[in-house]
């Protein structure tokens, strides 16, 4: 029979219960760092449970053996037998020791003694786990040793101990862990929280790889400590060989320092601070970067380059501020000394977008959201950052407010009244100008080492039909507003209509520019109303929808929906006498078949009487099987056809819109269940129904039956020479992600250029015909890539569990070089993370780029 006693708390059960505490406090310290557990409270009782409870008066002992419990509080020590000397004032523990704490660390030894303090003690085969709560993951950490030692209340001594975070095997717990930390002293001090490794070697799989004399961390507690970082290695032609060494400086809990001395063999010392701050109700950081170069001819001379330049820097901030609930604030700003500095240097911005255009973006904003509102203030600074980016063309866009607010409707009339409104105004200082269809045309064309570089594409005849007119110069503002009701009706037969309403109207002031660079050629290309000008749309219309719906059963409910809706309004008026800066982006497909104004963007509305027209059939299966067809076209009834005339950037045209009739768009869709889906759609000539647009691509996620995701995608444009496609446009994208066990998994993406032959083509003839006009330097030969190029392609691997992730992978990425040609940046990147120990990156470019942008040489 268990024998249980309640024992009044005596100093030296206090203290092997208490033991728990410091010792996996020391030992959890370097795993999540908690603090030493503080005793129980006074008059607290200790609840002993064994199979049997020996009571020596004359020895001054007292003796739990078989299954001995101890409860103290909510901690529970287990061994096979427990010993409390009163007279040496001494608690023993012998026999699968085990002690759990109320956090829910575990410590287990053969063997445990300890003071009456609980100041000094020991565990013998010492094993201790500590569950860690880190970035939303759960890690649990782990010490071993032969001897764990508590000294003087503040330290915690492993002799020839280990430390890993990852599981043991379960079916052989003697093997190595993926990986461990061997030391032969390991020291952690709950006072200053770190944890000293002595004559350490780090084993992967048991086999040790890097050894290190001494070293210290703090202990997962701290989230934050002065101290070094994990260095960074570079090598380029340009820069030479160079090292990083962050070094961390804890100012405050809640703002710090981090300072980055990068010494480069070639271009001298790069210096790099970050400072941040946390305030009660949001954060904010400047980074601050700068340079001093010793060879500033390893980079181009100016403007392809920063040759000229002996200081380069650059300053970035982001800031995030929650007034209120419903308001927030914020920025993100940065500012170079040149467009190169940032890739010359390998510095990291997240406000730069690297497709095929790159460009760093600052802004700041105000933001408003209510229940049925929004509102929305900023501005814009755009900061081109490839050869070809003429500053001068860029614009600065501030304000962009838009506001946003839906309510229902008057009892009157029902239905849903929605009100927006916008105002921007931007400034550029020089015009930008599109050659129709194509022309080798450029402001500039530098010659650097015999190579030509045209830069800044223009118009070769500056005339309506011949050139466009992609931004003015000077400054243009204009304010918008939209008032527009809408309101469902279904009958009994389930026919719905939705007649709907909207009045636009539109306030312009255009102050352009006609003074320096080509801005005097404006008025040769379009006629721009200066001053103030106004525009107003008023529109009705209707929205028919007759779904006719079967159910078959087993075979799925199917559903055939003809679909009509007619709007009519004046026409546009003041085509082509206005700026068009936000909507020069216009894609008819299905997505925008039976929108009331198929432009993106307040500069251009769309007028005339307008029919939209066509059908779709959907079928939905109790087995989750999905399909929907769509096809329609829309048709000019009455009025000026907005998309037939187009304005300064001849937005409209070679868009399928220009017609009466529109070109037919359609789109099907297949999805067997939830994890594959394939969908295509489609724009065909209304004339002679040729293929004018095409997309059609598929995902698919095949687990449990296969650890394979994949997608694929293919697309097709025709020529658009009247928006500067000179040529069709052509090209597939596939992603893959093979789990081959649980823990590791290879990746991989392709971007195929189909037509890139035609623009090497295209960039040879510029190139030739520069020459021609001025023959100095080598002749430019054509060397033809081929019909299929890749333009971007990643491969790689990498093992991941609950302790470590490696991946290598290589990334081949389009850049735009400083003649305008797409090449390829070659990188290969190593990644290692030890889970509570650090991460370190090792990226190394291989590339072979020949005019990588500002580079002098090949890097």
């Amino acid at each position: 029979m268990r024998k249980v006693a309640d024992i009044l708390r005596k100093a030296g059960f206090r203290a092997a219960l208490a033991f728990a505490a410091p010792l996996a406090g020391g030992l959890s310290a370097h795993a999540q760092g908690l603090p030493a557990v503080a005793a129980g409270k006074p008059g607290d009782k200790l609840l002993v449970e064994a199979d049997e409870l020996i009571y020596d008066n004359d020895r001054g002992t007292v003796t739990a053996r078989g299954n001995a419990e101890l409860h103290y509080g909510p901690r529970t020590l287990q061994a096979d037998r427990v010993r409390y000397d009163r007279n040496s004032g001494r608690v023993f523990a012998e026999g699968n020791v085990r002690l759990t704490e109320a956090d829910g660390g575990v410590v287990t030894g053969a063997r445990m003694e300890l003071t009456d303090d609980f100041k000094t003690g020991f565990v013998d085969a010492f094993r201790g786990q500590q569950t860690v709560q880190r970035k939303f993951e759960t890690v649990r950490t782990r010490f071993s040793a032969p001897r764990a030692e508590r000294l003087n209340g503040e330290q915690t001594s492993f002799e020839s101990g280990s430390y890993t975070a990852c599981e043991p095997c379960k079916d052989n717990p003697e093997t190595p862990p993926l990986w461990q930390i061997k030391a032969k002293k390991i020291i952690h001090d709950n006072e200053t929280h770190t944890v000293y490794f002595d004559d350490s070697t780090l084993e992967i799989a048991g086999i040790p790889v890097a050894y290190l004399p001494y070293f210290e961390a703090p202990d997962p507690t701290v989230k934050r400590k002065t101290g070094f970082l994990t260095p960074r290695f570079v090598t380029t032609t340009a820069l030479g060989n160079g090292v990083s060494l962050p070094y961390f400086i804890n100012l405050a809990p809640n703002y710090d320092l981090t300072l980055t001395p990068t010494l480069l063999s070639r271009q001298g010392l790069l210096a790099q601070g970050e400072f941040r701050q946390r305030i009660d109700n949001g954060f904010y950081n400047i980074r601050l970067s700068g340079i001093s170069q010793t060879t500033p001819s390893a980079f181009l001379p100016s403007p392809l380059g920063a040759g000229e330049r002996d200081f380069r820097g650059s300053v970035e901030s982001q800031g995030r501020f929650y007034i209120n609930p419903r308001w927030r604030t914020g920025w993100d700003l940065v500012g170079v000394t040149d467009k190169w500095f940032l890739d010359n240097y390998r510095i990291r911005n997240q406000n730069i977008t690297t497709d095929y255009f790159r460009e760093a973006t600052s802004t700041a904003f105000l933001i408003g959201q209510g229940d049925r509102s929004w509102f929305e203030a900023r501005g814009y600074y755009f900061k081109g950052l490839s050869s070809f980016d003429w500053q001068k063309q860029q614009p600065i866009v501030a304000p962009v407010i838009d506001y946003d607010k839906r309510i229902n409707g008057p009892s009157e009339i029902g239905g849903e009244v929605r009100f927006q409104a916008n105002i921007t105004s931007l400034t550029r200082e020089t015009t930008q100008y599109q050659g129709l269809p194509r022309t080798s045309s450029y402001l500039f064309s530098p010659s650097v080492n015999g190579v030509s570089f045209p830069l800044y594409q223009t118009c070769t005849v500056f005339q309506r039909g011949l050139c466009a007119i992609d931004g003015l110069a000077g400054t243009n503002t204009r304010a918008s507003a939209e008032l527009s009701w809408r309101r469902s009706f279904i009958d009994d037969l389930g026919q719905k209509f939705t007649p709907f309403a909207y009045l636009r109207t539109d306030a312009f002031f255009n102050s352009t520019s006609f003074s320096g660079y080509q801005n005097d050629l404006v008025p040769q290309v379009a006629h721009v109303d200066q001053g103030f000008a106004g525009r107003v749309m008023p529109a009705i219309g209707l929205d028919y929808r007759y779904p006719f719906v079967a159910n078959f059963g087993a075979l799925g409910v199917h559903t055939l929906e003809p679909i009509g809706q007619i709007i009519a309004r004046p026409s546009e008026t003041r085509i082509g006498r206005l700026p068009n800066e936000d909507a020069q982006s216009l894609v008819f497909d299905d997505t925008s078949l039976f929108e009331w104004d198929k432009f993106s963007g307040y500069d251009r509305v769309e007028g005339g009487v307008r029919t939209n027209l066509g059908g779709q059939y959907s079928v939905v299966t109790p087995s989750g099987w999905y399909a929907n067809v769509l096809f329609g076209e829309s048709i000019q009834l009455a009025g000026v056809n907005s998309f037939r005339r187009g304005d300064i950037a001849n937005t409209g045209l070679d868009s399928g819109l220009e017609t009466q009739r529109s070109d037919f768009v359609g789109r099907f869709q297949v999805s067997p269940n939830q994890n594959i889906t394939f969908i295509s759609r489609a724009r065909f000539n209304q004339s002679d129904f040729h293929v004018a647009r095409f997309e059609t691509g598929a995902t698919a996620r095949f687990a449990p039956f296969l650890p394979l995701t994949v997608s694929a995608f293919y697309s097709y444009y025709e020529a658009q020479p009247l928006l500067g496609y000179s040529h069709y446009r052509e090209g597939i994208t596939a992603t893959a992600t093979y789990n081959i066990t649980p823990n590791w998994f290879v990746s991989g993406s392709l971007l195929v250029d189909l037509t890139h032959y035609l623009d090497v083509r295209n960039t040879y003839t510029d190139a030739l015909s520069s020459y021609l006009a001025n023959p100095i330097g080598t002749v430019p030969i054509y060397q033809n890539p081929g019909r299929f190029y890749l333009s971007g392609a990643s491969f790689g691997g990498g093992y991941q569990d609950e302790c470590t992730t490696v991946s290598l992978n290589y990334i081949n990425s389009p850049i735009a070089t400083a003649t305008g040609v797409r090449e390829r940046n070659q990188t290969v990147l190593l990644r290692v993370e030890l889970k509570t120990l650090g991460e370190a990156d090792l990226r190394q470019n291989v590339g072979t780029a020949t005019t990588a942008d500002g580079i002098a040489s090949i890097r």
